[in-house]
């Protein structure tokens, strides 16, 4: 087994994979090219997961594919996404519609000498199961917290209580994972041995998602000041962190 540490590929000196620590392989979720680009430890799934907020949730609808995109979270092996009760994704998803979800990071542009070999360093993950729509009153109340102290641990509790009818307006899908696999890349420039004598430039051009400085609503109530809880989201922070960081706060067992 390989495993993806953030900032290159650490190889299992074992030689033996733990099934119990990785997600099951099939014609589904097996990467068909550039096998060594393919991993399925639940270590590097769920770290690429844990660093986004954005995935896309592609289902089809009477012979019609569709890609929504939304917020999403991850508790264990368990992803949850929510939004309008009245979008047509969580109104044929509450059937138990068989659906994929996507993240990818794109971590840099890569100029070859041969258009053939220009590329892009990236994490993706594909995750594969059956979605359902969050009946459970306990459990929809848990994710009415979680889809904001997932990503701003605490907040909830600060905040005005969230009313009947706002409630009543948004639905939760949940989706336990059954088969994901995540595919990197994270060489750079890899040109043809032979290329490497011509004269071209070449070059790889780091891509990162930065935070800038909060801009504080102008409305606020005087006294009014940013929460410590708040230093994570921090100028010039990458936003990958600060999500992984957050997710570890209010999931300290990952």
């Amino acid at each position: 087994m390989r495993r993806y540490n953030g900032s290159g590929i650490v190889p299992d000196t074992t030689g033996v994979a733990v099934s119990p620590n990785s997600y099951p392989t099939s014609a589904r979720n097996q990467v068909k090219r550039r096998h060594d680009r393919g991993f399925y430890d639940h270590a590097t799934v769920h770290r690429i997961l844990d660093s986004s907020m954005l995935c896309h949730v592609s289902y089809v609808i009477d012979g019609q594919p569709y890609c929504t995109p939304t917020f999403f979270w991850r508790e264990g092996s368990r992803l949850y996404w929510h939004g309008s009760s009245a979008s047509r994704m969580l109104r044929n998803q509450t059937r138990g519609e068989r659906v994929c979800l996507t993240v990818a990071h794109l971590d840099s542009l890569v100029l070859a000498r041969c258009g053939f070999n220009h590329s892009a360093d990236y994490r993706a993950v594909m995750a594969f199961g059956t979605a359902y729509l969050v009946t459970d009153p306990e459990e929809k109340e848990r994710a009415v917290v979680a889809m904001v102290d997932r990503f701003f641990p605490g907040r909830t509790a600060s905040l005005r209580a969230s009313n009947v009818q706002e409630i009543k307006a948004t639905s939760f899908i949940a989706m336990e994972i059954e088969e994901a696999s995540a595919k990197v890349r994270a060489k750079g420039v890899a040109d043809d041995d032979e290329d490497y004598e011509l004269p071209i430039y070449a070059e790889r051009i780091p891509v990162r998602t930065v935070l800038g400085a909060p801009e504080p609503c102008p409305r606020l109530l005087d006294g009014v000041t940013r929460p410590a809880t708040l230093t994570g989201y921090s100028e010039g922070r990458l936003l990958e962190d600060a999500l992984r960081d957050a997710y570890f706060v209010e999931y300290p067992n990952g």
